[in-house]
């Protein structure tokens, strides 16, 4: 039985271009044509939570939550919640069993508002301020990890009980996708050269920091499961190291995530099932060769959890058909709630979602809002050939770093997080108002009365 059919009965017919690979797993078409998701269609959507918005399938993320945990029965599963985070959406991985990575404070404070148990949040990022430290520390996280060298004397000076902490290492592998294992980025420290043994003597040296395990991240969008069996035998060669020349050891082996999901039909995406039995076989024999005590392994997976439970609506604003046989559709987003086409040159599946298509299709792009050239969602892309001002169009694969990476692009407020679950939607975060976007300007008359503003002496 597939996950497809676990977490979503059939009911209707799914449309041929509904790709399960891609689109929700709860999504399917109604009598009408209208695209449904959780059970709750399009046009009811974008009627009740307006355009442009994000729609998150509750059922969808939960599951592939359950299904890294069945693949992997022996690790931790830790979401990364950079991928997607409200509070909403923390409280369902806490939910299912599953702990939180934050990157910031604020990811910190929403964790929390979320009701994730503090001993089950992970502290990342290769630039923590002192002030995250301390909320991290005073919070109680179970673990922060440690990214460079000064970090290590930062957060030395500034616990007064023990703090369990990890180190970030990187093997010297080249993944080929969106890299975080090579040398050559801004992340941890290098096993090559002994750079991470170093970091692992500094931390041995501070009685306030508790040495718990190493992390890796190879990098993003990772489709082959043999880079983690590499990634595993060089880590549990340091930890051999450690071992054999302090005593210690290391009982934690965090492989982070980076795992593929597919934005168009036919991409590569990683099987967590395949990764369980590498992760297994490799665990086995690297740890056998250094008579090593098996660690335990935790993953972060974030994209591969969130991205194919969200969509995004946008109303059609404007068609303009060209001469030379070019069509752009206009809609009434853009890069400020999707900046991932003009930043990482991501491709994207597009479908017609409040009727019936046309008999006919024809290569359209999807252009957004914002007064710059760049400024696509899709190109080239079929769409029924009637298609016109005042449709819908979904856009599948946006929970992950769409949400996240949202910005207020030309002052345009950012789309609402809409939540679809058992034939109900419920608004996660709401859409962000003009005077939202007004309420942090000193010049605005409306300003409240609540503070004056800053000027240097």
């Amino acid at each position: 039985m597939t996950l497809f059919e676990l977490v979503s009965p059939p009911r209707r017919e799914l449309r041929p271009q509904l790709d399960r690979a891609i689109w929700p797993l709860g999504s399917d078409v109604d009598e009408t044509g209208r695209l449904c998701v959780g059970g709750v269609a399009a046009t009811e959507l974008a009627a009740a939570f307006g355009t442009p918005a994000y729609v998150v399938d509750e059922a969808d993320f939960r599951a592939r939550i359950r299904n890294y945990r069945a693949a992997l029965p022996g690790a931790e599963v830790i979401y990364a919640g950079r991928a997607l985070l409200c509070a909403a959406v923390a409280g369902w991985a806490a939910d299912e069993g599953a702990g939180v990575d934050v990157c910031s404070g604020g990811e910190l404070a929403t964790a929390l508002t979320g009701e994730v148990p503090p001993s089950k949040i992970i502290l990342n990022g290769n630039a923590k301020t002192a002030g995250e430290l301390d909320d991290a520390v005073a919070a109680g996280v179970g673990r922060i990890v440690i990214d460079t060298p000064n970090e290590i004397a930062l957060l030395a000076g500034r616990v007064r009980r023990r703090q369990r902490v990890l180190i970030r290492v990187v093997p010297d592998i080249d993944p080929g996708a969106v890299s975080a294992g090579v040398l050559d980025q801004k992340f941890g420290f290098a096993l090559a050269g002994g750079q991470a043994y170093g970091a692992v003597k500094r931390v041995l040296d501070q009685p306030w920091l508790d040495l718990v395990g190493l992390h890796c991240q190879l990098g993003s969008q990772l489709a082959g499961v043999g880079l983690y069996g590499e990634a595993i035998r060089q880590v549990i060669a340091l930890m051999a190291q450690v071992r054999d020349r302090h005593g210690i050891v290391l009982g934690e082996l965090n492989l982070g995530g980076g795992h593929a999901v597919p934005y168009r039909s036919g991409d590569p995406e990683l099987d967590p099932r395949a990764l369980g039995a590498v992760v297994d076989a490799t665990l086995q024999s690297a740890c056998t060769k250094y008579g090593y005590p098996r660690p335990r392994i935790v993953i972060q997976p974030g994209r591969a959890i969130a991205a194919r439970a969200g969509i995004t609506l946008y109303r059609v604003v404007a068609v303009k058909r060209r001469g030379d046989g070019r069509t752009f559709v206009a809609v009434d987003g853009g890069m400020s709630d999707n900046p991932r086409v003009a930043g990482a040159d991501a491709k994207y599946t597009v479908a017609l979602a409040n009727r019936r298509p046309s008999a006919d299709t024809a290569p359209v792009t999807v252009v957004g809002r914002h007064c710059e050239a760049g400024d696509e969602i899709a190109r080239d892309v079929e769409l029924s050939a009637d298609i016109h001002p005042g449709d819908l169009v979904a856009v599948a694969c946006t929970g992950a770093y769409h949400y996240s990476m949202g910005s207020s692009c030309s002052l345009v407020g950012r789309p609402p997080l809409v939540a679809a679950a058992d034939g109900r939607a419920r608004e996660l975060v709401r859409r962000e108002t003009i005077a939202d976007l007004l309420a942090r300007d000193r010049g605005w008359s409306g300003h409240s009365a609540g503070g004056e503003s800053r000027c240097m002496p």
